[in-house]
């Protein structure tokens, strides 16, 4: 099927598929330097479903090189992702159309407050990147959640960032200290002695956990996640004493 799209698009072919969950996977490519804003977003589209898009937001800030990484979970109801999570294989060939910038650290900003939900990481960790690139970047605290542990997707990789980055810090949420009975053999494959132990998780929802450390009067804050976790979070935040101006919010 030719492409019914005619703005510009650019291609890029899947290097890596890793599964880190029954729902989510880490989708990595190469290909055509791709012109978006770390934090923003793209439509993709793939070789199972052409000439369909869905959107996603990059977790890398761009790159000359063409490198691309996607973390894509599986919506309920939703054939496409599924069949991304589930389907993706090396030398898929991607389309990646229609940039779109949302997410945007104030160039003046001293201090940053990230709330991130699921896989509203992406956004954060693409401007996390971006901000090390900074000869002085702003203190950055990045609150990233899930119902239980098994949720922390990222939790090694998080770690190891804060470990590198002396300006961030990253506090871990749960829901729950205790996983779900049932077993989820991509996580028990791919689980790793390297993260936050349950020691360093604190409890509750994230909208709760972020706004009792609020309020953020003088920082730029970015939530990302479900539409229902980033309502509730902001509303949290504004009812603790965060300005509304303060806050960037999109759903994930």
């Amino acid at each position: 099927m030719s492409n019914a799209f005619p703005d510009p698009a650019w291609t890029a072919t899947v290097v890596g598929h890793h599964r880190l969950r029954h729902d989510l996977a880490v989708i990595r490519l190469i290909g055509d330097f791709v012109p978006f804003e770390a934090g923003g977003s793209v439509e993709v589209e793939v070789p199972q479903h052409p000439g369909v898009r869905r959107r996603f937001s990059p977790a890398l800030p761009p790159s000359l090189d063409g490198k691309l990484e996607f973390h894509v979970r599986t919506v309920p109801g939703g054939w496409c992702s599924s069949s991304i999570v589930t389907d993706t294989k090396p030398g898929d060939q991607w389309r990646i159309n229609a940039p779109h910038g949302v997410f945007a650290v104030d160039p003046d900003a001293v201090e940053v407050v990230m709330i991130a939900g699921g896989t509203g990481l992406a956004p954060m960790r693409a401007q996390i990147l971006d901000l090390a690139r900074r000869d002085t970047p702003p203190r950055t605290y990045l609150f990233f959640g899930g119902r239980s542990p098994r949720d922390l997707y990222a939790n090694d990789m998080l770690f190891l960032l804060a470990g590198e980055l002396p300006w961030l810090s990253v506090i871990p949420v749960v829901e729950s200290p205790d996983d779900p009975a049932v077993r989820d053999e991509w996580h028990e494959q791919t689980r790793s002695d390297v993260g936050f132990g349950p020691e360093e998780m604190l409890h509750g929802t994230l909208a709760d956990v972020a706004a009792a450390h609020g309020p953020f009067t003088e920082h730029q804050v970015l939530v990302c996640g479900s539409p229902a976790m980033v309502q509730t979070t902001v509303d949290r935040l504004i009812e603790s004493g965060t300005p509304r101006a303060n806050i960037i919010s999109e759903g994930a």
